[in-house]
């Protein structure tokens, strides 16, 4: 009966959506790739007679510059007058290296744009809306947000809680374990997950995981899909007591790939030494106020907040059982993916206790579910 009534504006709405879809896909080119700006698609098209024809197509590109927008007016040239852009995140409005890529959307005489979310950072914060609409444009908003906010929720999470947006990993077997006796690695998974896991270390800034499970794996965490090698993120090691070997397969490529490790300010220093040499970054972060309980561990909160201050939006997290569990005591996760085998092990370690599981859902109570080969994984969000 709506579209009955009211068949352009159905239409119209239905367009917009089109094309945003289409900018949210080219947005993702970039994840991993922007920060700590970012990752933004945009989509300008024209309107000739009853056709639409797209006429500029940008992402922002490596780094966080040039922005979506630019890149879009480049392809577009003259076309983009009297055209609609369609852009995932508001255009900024404040001048950096560049001008205001709203600026450039009016000089460039687009008659519209097209946004999908409000930009939180305050130096734009609705700013380049307005400056868009007094220039004349024509403004919607809103369109897709709830997908635009998955696409940018490391830019948001960053800017407003100071820290990167955690996407925290693990495999668990049929029976519910993370691995075998003592922590032995075990495969738990099928390629069909695996090569889902790598293309989440792709669209990351970085990935980390405890000093537990990089003495027990030494893995390289590095991306392993055909084409997207260059695509391997920084690599974080959160090790309280400066643990990791030089000998470690992470240490000893800290030259190829960046690692980072993230210790209490009273870990020993010569271990720090050992591992500056072999080309990794140490870190350090305050305990003092963690409880006497916690003499060995980290304090999450501060680490996360100085990876934000070192630009990561985007964090993937390979938990094992102990820091999965600091980060949902903490509230620190904004999803969490768990593969889920159909063939047990047996003896080994437990993944998560009914409490923690508990805690998760009330925290992350959006839930989705797909086959990954034989796996199946699943996915919670916030609200």
């Amino acid at each position: 009966m709506t579209a009955a009534l009211f068949p352009s504006v159905v239409d119209s709405l239905r367009r917009d959506e089109r094309y945003m879809r289409a900018a949210l896909a080219l947005g993702r080119r970039g994840l991993g790739n922007t920060w700590p700006n970012p990752a933004v698609g945009c989509v300008i098209v024209r309107r000739e007679g009853d056709n639409d024809i797209v006429v500029g197509r940008g992402w922002t590109q490596p780094g966080g510059r040039p922005h979506a927008e630019t890149q879009a007016l480049a392809e577009a040239g003259p076309l983009a007058k009297g055209a609609t852009a369609y852009v995932t995140l508001e255009p900024c409005s404040h001048y950096g290296r560049t001008g205001p890529c709203a600026d450039a959307l009016a000089r460039a005489g687009v008659a519209r744009v097209v946004g999908a979310l409000r930009d939180p950072d305050p130096r734009v914060g609705g700013r380049g809306f307005d400056m868009l609409a007094n220039y004349g444009l024509n403004v919607t908003e809103n369109i897709l947000a709830d997908e635009a906010y998955q696409a940018h929720v490391g830019h948001i999470t960053r800017v407003v809680f100071g820290r990167p947006a955690v996407t925290a990993k693990i495999a668990v077997s049929a029976d519910g374990k993370l691995a075998g006796p003592a922590g032995r690695r075990v495969q738990i998974t099928g390629p069909d997950a695996s090569a889902r896991v790598h293309l989440m270390r792709a669209q990351s800034d970085a990935i980390a995981v405890g000093v537990g499970t990089a003495l027990a794996d030494d893995p390289m965490l590095t991306v392993r899909l055909p084409g997207l090698a260059g695509r391997s993120p920084i690599r974080i090691v959160f090790d309280s007591h400066l643990r990791l070997p030089p000998s470690s397969k992470l240490a000893r490529s800290a030259h190829e790939v960046p690692v980072w490790v993230i210790a209490r300010a009273d870990a020993p220093v010569a271990p720090e030494h050992n591992l500056l040499v072999a080309g990794v970054e140490v870190m350090r972060v305050g305990c003092e106020g963690l409880p006497p309980s916690a003499a060995q561990s980290l304090d999450m909160g501060e680490a996360l907040r100085l990876l934000g201050t070192r630009g990561l939006t985007r964090l993937l997290v390979e938990a094992g059982p102990h820091l999965a569990a600091s980060l949902i005591e903490g509230d620190f996760i904004e999803e969490f993916v768990q593969f889920s085998s159909p063939d047990p092990i047996g003896e080994g370690l437990t993944a998560l206790t009914p409490d923690l599981l508990t805690r998760l859902d009330s925290q992350l109570p959006n839930l989705a579910a797909k086959a990954a080969g034989d796996d199946i994984m699943t996915i919670q969000r916030r609200s």
